[in-house]
């Protein structure tokens, strides 16, 4: 599993490190901070787009092959951007690297899934994920402080220097998987289509927008709570990730211990009641609310929201039966849209009512999200990963 974990923390910092080198980008290309920026959209809405058409494509390759090769090609991708001169390369060069992230991630998912045993399906989807919330914690800061030092072009070495070490540790400790009878393009969209599949995708959707809106305006949240500055900022960044960190693993463990539907719905309930808590605290304490409260909230809402992602997968994963790494990929694309929505939706409540305006929104998509997963759970049960009479089918 550690080569897995090393390809998403590949990923992961590829995908967040552009906010941490935008004015650096911007100046050397001499574009707007504001178009530099685009090269964070353009990547997350390919992946979106890409991710479940790639593994419906990449289906009947052998997963060794794919996540092996496609981490050696997203290497290379890294190493070039590093050499171009132009945004409009730049630009295509992100392309094309969230068209391999694409192939790479759901692929992963689904093998970790495959070589865990049924009852600790959720540990092992915990384990690759982790890869992600690390990112957060090391990668990007990481690539930050050697583009702030040696200019940006360093950043997307490390990432390929990263990416490079994730392709040898796969390729010396992945095994290879043994084939089965393949499902059918038609079959596995058969699959897909099946309304307890698509519902999680929804719930994701609506999930991603609620958990990871005050994220994307954490620096107007922190200052309208308590009065936390810029240079407060990455502290609390910092309590977040680890906290994610931590929850990711609690995540897959409440998975296996109580079964995909109790642990998820759990989960959602921490999630709204830490964001409604720094809604009022903010509310209430008008930006002078205790900075060890505001950690402490930080820190059950980032957990309680990473760890939301193992139950998620899984339970995508177990409803879509021999589809399962497509409807990783689909559930993906769920969250890429999800995290769109967040900031529209964030940035009208934020300037209207200001960062606890955008935990107020938050938490009332929230409240939406817990009613519509309780009704979807109870409609469309998943149940645990241990006591499903079949588990995914391995691929090769």
């Amino acid at each position: 599993m550690w080569g897995l974990l090393l390809a998403t923390f590949a990923i992961g910092t590829d995908d967040f490190i552009i906010a941490g080198v935008l004015p650096e980008i911007a100046a050397d290309l001499e574009v707007s901070e504001a178009a530099a920026g685009q090269l964070v959209t353009v990547f997350s809405i390919t992946y979106a787009v890409a991710a479940p058409v790639l593994a419906v494509a990449t289906a009947r390759l052998p997963r060794r092959v794919l996540i092996i090769g496609g981490l050696v090609v997203f290497a290379l991708i890294n190493f070039a951007t590093a050499l171009v001169t132009s945004y409009a390369l730049l630009m295509a060069l992100r392309v094309v690297a969230a068209l391999v992230a694409a192939a790479i991630s759901p692929a992963a998912f689904g093998v970790a899934a495959t070589l865990a045993p049924p009852q600790r399906t959720g540990r092992a989807i915990a384990t690759v994920a982790a890869g992600l919330t690390v990112s957060l914690i090391v990668g990007v800061p990481l690539g930050s402080w050697l583009g702030g030092l040696f200019g940006w072009q360093a950043t997307f070495v490390c990432v390929g220097v990263l990416t490079c070490l994730a392709a040898a540790v796969t390729a010396a400790t992945l095994p290879t998987l043994p084939r089965t009878a393949a499902v059918g393009v038609r079959a596995k969209l058969t699959l897909l289509r099946r309304p307890g599949v698509q519902l999680c995708v929804l719930g994701t959707v609506i999930g991603a927008c609620s958990g990871l809106m005050p994220y994307t305006y954490i620096a107007p949240v922190l200052e309208d709570m308590a009065g936390v500055r810029t240079g407060g900022v990455a502290l609390f960044i910092l309590v977040y990730g680890l906290a994610g960190a931590v929850g990711t693993v609690l995540g897959g463990r409440l998975t296996d211990r109580w079964g995909v539907d109790k642990a998820l719905l759990t989960l959602l309930g921490v999630v709204l009641l830490s964001t409604v808590a720094m809604a009022v605290t903010g509310l209430l304490a008008d930006g002078g609310a205790p900075l060890w409260l505001v950690g402490v909230l930080l820190a059950v809402w980032g957990m309680a929201g990473w760890a939301y992602n193992p139950p998620m997968n899984a339970r995508a994963m177990v409803l879509a039966g021999d589809a399962h790494t497509e409807a990783v990929a689909l559930n993906t694309s769920g969250l890429y849209v999800g995290v769109a929505l967040a900031g529209m939706i964030g940035g009208g409540a934020l300037s209207t009512y200001g960062g606890v305006g955008v935990l107020a929104a938050a938490a009332a998509i929230g409240l939406v999200n817990i009613v519509f997963m309780a009704v979807t759970v109870r409609r469309f049960p998943a149940g645990r990963p241990a006591q499903e009479s079949e588990a995914p089918a391995p691929v090769s």
